[in-house]
Order: structure tokens, then sequence, then C-alpha cells
């Protein structure tokens, strides 16, 4: 079965940085668009950041500048570089993935995400 598991999240203060991790495993061929989203108590689920099979990368107006995202095709990883934190980047952050197993063909998935908390 298809897998996403986030890492990296914790405690950091403002001004400071993180960088979290998401590793794909299952019986994967491939995987295309991958997406970071985040999720703040009492809001909806956002996208951060989202990166292309070919490398391509984009980000929401709140984080540009501050955060990039990268993958690593033969490691089915991606990442989330988070510079100059703050506060209101506390959320939960969750893995997206457009993944071609050989369980689904072609599907969507989600992690199970790790916490991100900015404060002094």
């Amino acid at each position: 079965q298809v897998q996403l598991v986030e890492s990296g999240g914790g405690l950091v203060q403002p001004g400071g940085f993180l960088r979290l991790s998401c590793a794909a495993s299952g019986s994967i061929f491939g995987i295309n668009t991958m997406r970071w989203y985040r999720q703040a108590p009492g809001k909806e689920r956002e996208p951060v950041a989202t990166i292309t099979s070919g490398g391509t990368p984009s980000y929401a107006d709140s984080v540009k500048g501050r955060f990039t995202i990268s993958r690593d095709n033969a490691k089915n990883t991606m990442y989330l570089q988070m510079n100059s934190l703050k506060p209101d980047d506390t959320a939960v952050y969750y893995c997206y993935a457009h993944i071609f197993s050989r369980s689904d063909s072609s599907n969507y998935y989600w992690g199970q995400g790790t916490q991100v908390t900015v404060s002094s």
C-alpha cells in the first residue's frame, strides 16, 4: 500500500528555520505533482507549495522568498525548507502527491501531517 510520511516538524522561535521531509513508500512506479499543505486550528487546509514532476516550483504568496520546495525522485521524497519562520506559519503540515503504483495505477495521497510551531 502506498504511504506518505512527513517528518521534521517541531518547535522553533520566530526567525528560525526547519526542513520538512515527505517520503513515499509502496510499489511506486513514479510520482507526478507533489504539494505541501498546512492547516492551522479552526482553519481550512491550504496549499503552501507545489513542485511538478519536472521540478518546477510554485508558492503561496505568504511563503514566497522564505520557503523552498524540492524533490529527490530517486528517493521518492520531497522537502520543504522553511526559513524566517513566523508565528502565522504555525500549523500541521501535510504532504500530498499524485502517485502511480501497482496497487492503484493512479491516485492521490495524503500524509499524516507533522506539527510546526513557531513561538517565542
